[in-house]
């Protein structure tokens, strides 16, 4: 099975980036034998400086590690706030990027000063680890878990910034130099005056960019706009250990007490890692993905309501679910689906204190010196579609089952949440949930 996440952000903006230095991977302690061995022409307190610099050396990329460990642990936090403000909006389905929010607020900490800025690393819930002595701390690990993820080779995450500048506004080169640098963004010049060829030559470039998945993205256009980002994730994952479609049936899916779906269910016989929650009353699976990453799904009992589960999501819950999982032999039943939202986000993020950057009163005097500028909007699309698709089930070569022993039983047939982390910094890439498999 594969999974398959297409995500854009869009904003209407003016704004700037900070300068954030990365330092380089730093290899790990050597034995002092094999150090003293290549440097025989070294004398003895040479030797021991040099090694006493190495051993530094490591002990610096272990913090720098434990502080990236940190980072993800906030943004994970801000992406379970957001998406609460997301879910009080409606009862229907929903699927966002936290880290591509995270990632594209980054941008504005550049442009932003004075309490414009303050609220924007608040309201990323990044302020406790704010190195006040270098504004360019934050970016700078946005950057090196950017890295990270993408160095991943079995797991397929790309992810890029464009920007589109009306052809006679000018920004700061401290602006275009820095967001190069920590996020790679590509600067086209375009003529919003000209709406027409302006929105051909967006939609071109952000469906050449997420591979023909998300085109025609803008059906309309505001000629006003001096600036606009997009900032997109292409994500396509394959199961460790897939299920057959061979397997695959049409179930009954049950919305609520009143209303229940026809869904293609996928089907599997397999060691499963879960747990379940005595407090809040669901089981939670993790269905790892090949690349060192996973999916959670967290089922709630039928009596049990997915509302009042959301208010508790927090990355120390999901820490807690993590360490109680046990693995066992299952038979596992899970709906295919494919959702497709597009959110608003000004209020959303208003609603968690950033307030000044949609203002008049915003400061984002690092952008440009063009006037008082502000960002409009800030729009995000995701599409998620998950199957039983890619190899084929050989894992069915698993552990044998004991005769005339029955395995337990977990049937996704029900309204549902589900996390995508990627395991080496624990970052959370996407969330949502699932209400009815059949809309989009």
């Amino acid at each position: 099975m594969k999974t398959g996440i297409y995500l854009l952000f869009l904003c209407e903006v003016c704004v700037e980036i900070s300068k954030a230095d990365i330092k380089p991977k730093i290899p790990k302690e050597e034995k002092e034998e094999n150090f003293l061995q290549r440097n025989k022409d070294v004398n003895i307190s040479e030797e021991w400086d040099q090694h006493e610099n190495v051993s530094k050396s490591f002990e610096k990329q272990v913090l720098e590690e434990f502080t990236l460990y940190n980072f993800t642990e906030k943004t994970a936090n801000f992406g379970f706030n957001l998406y609460r403000k997301i879910a009080m909006t409606h009862d229907k389905n929903v699927v966002f990027s936290p880290l591509s929010v995270s990632a594209l607020m980054a941008t504005y900490m550049f442009a932003a000063k004075g309490e414009t800025h303050s609220q924007i690393v608040k309201g990323l819930n990044l302020h406790a680890l704010k190195d006040r002595e270098n504004q360019h701390y934050l970016p700078a690990l946005f950057k090196q878990l950017k890295d990270n993820i993408t160095m991943n080779e079995e797991l397929l995450l790309v992810q890029g910034t464009l920007s589109f500048i009306q052809k006679d506004f000018r920004l700061r080169e401290s602006f275009l130099n820095l967001s190069k640098q920590y996020f790679d963004m590509e600067f086209l010049s375009v003529d919003f005056q000209n709406i027409t060829q302006a929105k051909f030559v967006i939609n071109q470039n952000i469906n050449k960019r997420t591979k023909g998945k998300i085109s025609e993205l803008f059906e309309d256009l505001d000629r006003h706009n001096k600036l606009l980002l997009v900032n997109y994730v292409f994500f396509k994952g394959k199961w460790l250990y897939p299920f057959n479609s061979k397997f695959t049936e049409i179930e009954t899916f049950h919305i609520n007490k009143y209303r229940s779906v026809q869904v293609p269910m996928m089907f599997k016989s397999d060691k499963v890692t879960s747990t379940f929650d005595e407090n809040l009353r669901c089981n939670v699976i993790k269905l790892p993905y090949k690349g060192k990453a996973h999916m959670l799904v967290v089922i709630p009992e039928k009596e049990a309501d997915y509302i009042s589960l959301e208010d508790h999501l927090t990355t120390e819950l999901v820490e807690v679910w993590l360490r109680n999982m046990k693995t066992r032999k299952v038979d596992i039943s899970f709906p295919k689906f494919k959702l497709e939202q597009k959110y608003k986000m000004k209020k959303l993020l208003h609603a968690l204190g950033i307030k000044n950057l949609f203002a008049h009163t915003a400061d984002l005097s690092h952008l440009t010196d063009q006037g008082y500028v502000k960002v409009s909007q800030v729009v995000q699309k995701a599409v998620i579609e998950v199957d039983e698709k890619g190899t084929e089930a050989t894992a069915a070569t698993g552990s044998e089952i004991t005769a005339f022993s029955v395995p337990p039983v977990i049937k996704v047939d029900r309204p549902f949440l589900f996390m995508i982390f990627e395991e080496t910094f624990k970052t959370l890439l996407f969330m949502g949930r699932v209400v009815d498999p059949t809309e989009m």
